[in-house]
């Protein structure tokens, strides 16, 4: 059921009658907010929540921005007040559903890995991501989970030496915490620059300067070709890395750092997915051709009729989305509209970007002096040919994540661009 893949709106399939019973799997951010937004509108039916992991739902973020300044799950319910064991009728937990398909008497059905079949009017899939590690990998660990993180927690004390592959979100966000613990720390870049592919090369050369000053080696353009248990005494594992350096670095803790995918290799053959994985979904989250299945979250990619296609992975996609599939469960209109939206705490520095910019096609206007000692942050705006600003990225600017989370909320706009690159105005007010 691999679809052909572009921007064209996808099948829509006509309403569902108001349904009696919801499973929804997985029991992480998107699955809980889709229980919560389930009982805010108005649902009074039976709803069953399953999650592959055995611990009540809890945010991810805070597993590397917090690594060890939290050292216990940043649980939903004391965060966001959203508690499953108020809003659901039956809670499962560690016991992963394996199978999607049509129930005898209609509608769809899930199967556990308990072997329990459940029927429902509807089902959501919120069944998130998995971390990236290469075949061959197997002496480097991930960072996905409140285990993992309580594994890298024990195995990073003052003086190990982590070696991160990966200068993404996620690897950024480790290095600076555990070089904050007294590690001795090395991140391997394959790109040019840090965050390349979310960024481009112009905002990431901004980033790289970052590394040194919070005491982490930053090795960028340096592929890695192997990861390997350690022959050297005193070390667990060593990064073997590509020409021109080819040096083996040992290291007591290998951290791969280099994307996710979504969890969805349990579903193939019974929704289209694209070439990551990700479940196809219409705007409001419903899978086309299947009136009574929806998708949300990590695991989805939304078709928009303002963004186009939208991958999971943000975190507002878990955060907001949900609520849009709820209303469609039930036959409501839809509410506002938001920007995707990724945030990360790393290096000393608070990011937050705005939309779904194009670095190897828009032009970048630069807000502020990235490279400067004043106070008060910077910000980049990402400009297509056709004039819009389809990005921003704010860097240690508090007032412009205010603006840029407004300002992007309908989708690509037009600013005053000469004064937006002004950082003594107000960025509100350069909309034109």
């Amino acid at each position: 059921m691999e679809p052909t893949h572009g921007t064209t709106p996808l099948p829509t399939t006509s309403p569902l009658p108001r349904p009696r019973s919801v499973v929804i799997v997985g029991a992480g951010l998107a699955g809980a907010q889709t229980a919560a937004a389930l009982r805010t509108h108005g649902f009074t039916g039976h709803v069953t929540v399953l999650g592959a992991e055995g611990l009540a739902p809890y945010d991810r973020p805070p597993l590397s921005k917090e690594l060890f300044s939290r050292t216990s799950p940043a649980w939903l319910a004391d965060e966001l007040g959203v508690d499953l064991s108020t809003l659901a009728d039956e809670v499962v937990l560690d016991d992963a559903v394996t199978s999607l398909g049509p129930a005898p008497a209609g509608g769809p059905a899930v199967v556990t890995t308990s072997g329990r079949r459940i029927t429902a009017d509807v089902v959501v899939l919120a069944c998130g991501s998995v971390p990236v590690r290469p075949a061959g990998w197997e002496s480097a660990v991930t960072l996905h989970t409140a285990a993992d993180a309580d594994h890298l927690r024990t195995a990073l004390t003052s003086g190990a030496h982590l070696v991160c592959i990966g200068a993404g979100w996620i690897g950024a966000e480790v290095a600076g915490a555990a070089a904050g613990a007294g590690c001795e720390v090395t991140v391997v870049e394959a790109a040019s620059v840090p965050l390349h592919r979310q960024l481009g090369p112009a905002v990431g050369a901004h980033l790289a300067g970052w590394y040194a000053a919070a005491g982490v080696t930053l090795l960028a353009g340096t592929p890695v070709v192997g990861v390997s248990a350690s022959p050297g005494a005193g070390r667990t594992a060593q990064v073997l890395l590509g020409a021109p350096d080819g040096r083996a670095l040992p290291a007591d803790v290998v951290l791969a750092a280099v994307g996710a995918r979504p969890a969805t290799d349990w579903l193939a053959g019974a929704v289209p997915r694209d070439a990551r994985g990700a479940i196809l979904v219409d705007s409001r989250g419903r899978v086309p051709e299947q009136p009574a299945v929806f998708a949300v979250g990590d695991c989805a990619t939304r078709t928009d009729p303002v963004w186009e296609q939208v991958p999971g992975g943000h975190w507002s996609a878990a955060l907001l989305d949900p609520d849009a599939v709820a209303r469609e469960i039930l036959g409501l209109e839809p509410g506002p509209g938001h920007a995707p939206y990724v945030f990360s705490t790393q290096l000393g520095h608070d990011l937050a970007l705005f939309g779904l910019p194009d670095p190897a096609a828009d032009e970048v206007v630069l807000r502020g002096d990235p490279d400067g000692t004043a106070a008060g942050g910077w910000a980049a705006l990402y400009v297509s040919g056709a004039g819009l600003v389809t990005g921003i990225f704010v860097v240690d600017s508090p007032k412009d994540v205010a603006a840029a989370r407004k300002i992007m909320a309908g989708g690509p706009v037009k600013l005053d661009l000469a004064r937006a690159a002004d950082p003594q105005v107000p960025l509100r007010t350069t909309l034109v």
